[in-house]
């Protein structure tokens, strides 16, 4: 498994609208007139930007077939504000290769990010869980296992983690046993079984150690994940969703 060198005194000190080798991913990218890029990406150290690549596909030479998701890059611009300009581009290493089902999960990744992520707001550590969600993609792991540890490692960084030890009334520790309602504001209260939306509490524990060790537990799992993250999307669509479904 290969993960990019992290540039330390690559990155310039002088001129903060300079910026030198960070490590990145391509989160999405459209053409821009008839030689250039625009770029979303996702950055080590300066977290999600947006960069036009002039030129990128000019003549056999141009960085296209480099700015290409899931490619672990290093990236310099320069510029401030929305949208930069992108100085250099190169492979920090091998491409990662997703197939069938994890491609589309690592458009879903993607779009999480895009949507939820505030722009140049650093989350090194994010930026750890995500490329080491599309190794184990690559890898042809499970992907709910992914998924939902990068969903939470997601949440957690931008102030929404969720509650998932003890009762958000009372404080009593969560029972495996136990049939639960997740208030997204407050966390996890006793439910009973007529409620749609419960879930085991040991499926709650489950989150917490993410891991999963039934199909029961993984399909409650990812309905409530998928509760939880609608509610902060706030009612944009996720267009990986309609890709998935769409797909043969």
């Amino acid at each position: 498994m290969f993960f990019p060198r992290m540039p330390n005194e690559a990155l310039q000190r002088g001129d903060p609208s300079r910026v030198l080798l960070d490590s990145a991913f391509v989160l999405h990218r459209r053409d821009y007139r008839e030689t250039s890029l625009i770029l979303e990406l996702f950055t080590l150290h300066h977290g999600r930007i947006g960069l036009i690549a002039k030129g990128a596909r000019r003549g056999r030479q141009g960085l296209a077939p480099v700015l290409q998701p899931f490619v672990p890059l290093l990236v310099s611009w320069c510029g401030r504000g929305e949208l930069a300009t992108l100085t250099q581009a190169e492979a920090g290493g091998s491409g990662l290769r997703l197939q069938h089902t994890a491609l589309f999960c690592g458009f879903y990744l993607n779009e999480l990010l895009m949507k939820l992520l505030p722009s140049h707001d650093p989350h090194p550590e994010l930026f750890n869980a995500y490329r080491h969600a599309l190794a184990d993609l690559a890898a042809d792991e499970d992907p709910e296992t992914a998924l939902r540890g990068f969903e939470l490692s997601l949440l957690e960084d931008i102030g929404y983690g969720l509650q998932l030890v003890a009762e958000a009334v009372g404080g009593q520790a969560v029972r495996p046993d136990r049939l639960y309602t997740y208030r997204i504001e407050a966390g996890p209260v006793p439910a009973t079984e007529d409620e749609a939306d419960a879930v085991l509490g040991a499926t709650l524990l489950a989150l917490r150690d993410r891991r999963f060790d039934s199909p029961e537990t993984r399909t409650e799992a990812k309905r409530l994940m998928r509760r939880i993250i609608a509610h902060h999307l706030e009612g944009r669509a996720l267009k990986s969703r309609e890709l998935f479904r769409n797909s043969p």
